[in-house]
């Protein structure tokens, strides 16, 4: 047979489009009988407008058959258009843009990306380690200018924060505005969340405010020139309030392979970010994804109470992890007739005061109220997909798992065994409050568990110490640049980190809106594909709550 011609399009001539629903096939040739690879829904192509060859099939999907041509076409990959031809069936492309929601599995901690239809794209947390940071680079690039509309940090803890250290300090990263939930870290011992007040709270009990909240830009550039804020006797700073030091003066870093340290590039402010707020359940939606827009963003969490018209976080149990993890920002989002909840560290105290809130009633609530206190809660958080609070700790209250009523939780958790995340209780109460009528099974996605051990690399900053090392091993003994460079080549080939970051254990949400398609690499290639596939469809006549319902896709 002869050999199927492979053209090489002009890049006038090409036109983005995207993998349909639950996914396509790319094919070496346009005869369809070898495969390239398996493009989850959403995935982004060029396509150049050549066709060949025909093709006639039945979907396994909904059982229509369709005819047609290959259409040539070219991945999207690192920002850039991939030179290789791909063919892909016709009807496996569509025109129109999906929500995509990334959980990247970022070791202990949470971090996800957000691409919009609009092609907006939002950071929510980025882990401890550099993680994030080696996901973006791999899906945006190294060089080419990525400006991101949102950072968005839930609240200071390291596991949430830290990531964004890399993120910041990127030449190539700009963020527009980066949110906080307001809570700084202050240098100050006894205050360690800065000034406090009393004050009697709307329950009557007297207790005990933050009302030291960082809210604005200006707050925050007056907050960090003033250094004995954030600054210890020491002269060493606060980690979180150092990071948002360097991203406000805007310096940056390049990292060359073989250097022990990255070459420093000092800032004149803007670099980073172009502003700073503060959100609260006060600003009711995040700024440009308000009730009318296509993408909205109800912004649930946290509850503050306001004194002499400043906003403040009330202490939650005395306690500094329980008040910062607490006060995490939670977000609503609702696309088309698809809803997702998106939230940081929640506790027992923080879940109660929200549910309170938002429902104008006690939580929990008298055993004479539990009907309409859930009635209450669901017509606020009840959504079809959430993010599990606190990586699946134990540290929540039924009531709160009731009121979400989800029909699929993603639980990002890591490698640090003293916590046990996901606990197996969380897991089991998950199960038990999910949303499954009849036939339907309620889903559970765990970031750690999504990872191939096999190939993917659990703890990337670990590998960079060891490659570290034998870079200086190889300078040592090389006589030559070349040398040099041989030897450091030799040592990245052990590792591929950006693409194992992305790719192995990474969790993805994709929706039209009105569809749901969640997705994990499988460990080892099957006879289904190079994807383990979860479909979320209407139940009953195709106009009932979302669901999953196992078949073959």
């Amino acid at each position: 047979m002869a050999k199927q011609k492979q053209t090489k399009s002009k890049s006038s001539g090409d036109t983005l489009r995207y993998a349909g629903y639950p996914r396509a096939i790319a094919y070496v040739n346009s005869d369809g009988k070898k495969r390239y690879k398996e493009l989850p829904w959403g995935f982004a192509v060029y396509d150049t407008g050549e066709r060949e060859g025909k093709y006639k099939v039945k979907s396994k999907v909904d059982g229509k058959t369709y005819e047609g041509q290959y259409a040539a076409c070219h991945r999207l990959r690192r920002g850039s258009k991939e030179s290789t031809t791909i063919w892909i069936r016709e009807h496996e492309l569509q025109d129109n843009r999906c929500l995509e929601i990334v959980f990247v599995d970022i070791g202990q901690g949470d971090g996800c990306f957000i691409s919009t239809p609009e092609g907006k794209s939002i950071v929510i947390d980025a882990g401890e380690e550099d993680n994030m940071c080696h996901y973006l680079n791999w899906r945006f690039g190294t060089s080419k200018k990525t400006k991101f509309e949102a950072a968005i940090i839930s609240h200071p803890d390291s596991d949430h924060y830290k990531g964004f250290e890399a993120l910041f300090a990127r030449p190539n990263f700009y963020f527009e505005t980066v949110y906080t939930n307001g809570l700084m870290e202050y240098a100050d011992p006894k205050k360690p969340l800065g000034p406090e007040k009393s004050h009697k709270l709307p329950d009557g009990k007297k207790g005990k405010l933050c009302a030291g909240l960082v809210t604005s830009y200006d707050e925050l550039k007056t907050f960090l020139a003033d250094k004995k804020n954030w600054t210890t006797k020491s002269g060493r700073g606060k980690q979180f309030a150092s990071m948002l030091n360097e991203a406000f003066l805007g310096n940056k870093e390049i990292r060359r392979w073989g250097e022990d340290k990255p070459e420093q590039i000092p800032g004149t402010g803007k670099e980073t970010m172009g502003d700073y707020k503060m959100l609260s359940v006060d600003d009711e939606y995040l700024p440009g994804y308000g009730p009318k827009k296509p993408v909205s963003m109800q912004i649930l969490g946290p509850v503050t109470d306001v004194v002499d018209g400043r906003r403040m976080l009330r202490w939650l149990e005395s306690n500094i992890s329980k008040t910062k993890n607490g006060h995490s920002v939670v977000l609503k989002l609702v696309y088309g007739d698809v809803s997702i909840m998106l939230g940081g560290d929640l506790n027992i105290p923080a879940e109660h005061l929200l549910l309170s809130h938002h429902t104008g009633m006690e939580s929990p609530p008298k055993p004479e109220d539990k009907e309409e206190f859930l009635a209450a809660a669901r017509k606020v958080f009840a959504v079809d997909v959430a993010k599990s609070c606190h990586h699946g700790s134990s540290d929540f209250t039924p009531w709160f798992l009731q009121a979400l009523n989800p029909t699929a939780t993603v639980v990002s958790s890591g490698d640090a065994e003293s916590f046990s995340h996901p606990r197996s209780d969380t897991l089991g109460a998950i199960g038990r409050y999910s949303r499954a009528e009849g036939d339907a099974r309620p889903l559970i996605f765990s970031t750690e568990l999504a990872r191939s051990a096999e190939n993917s690399i659990a703890k990337p900053w670990e590998l960079k110490a060891s490659l570290m090392d034998k870079f200086n091993a190889v300078s040592e003994r090389a006589d030559s640049r070349e040398e040099l460079m041989s030897g450091i080549k030799d040592a990245l080939k052990e590792a591929d980190i950006e693409r194992s970051v992305a790719v192995f254990g990474a969790i993805t949400l994709v929706t039209d809106g009105d569809k749901v398609v969640i997705y994990q690499k499988y460990e080892k290639k099957s006879s289904s594909g190079e994807h383990d596939i979860y479909c979320l469809t209407r139940g009953g006549d195709g106009t009932g709550p979302l669901e999953y319902q196992p078949r073959e896709t």
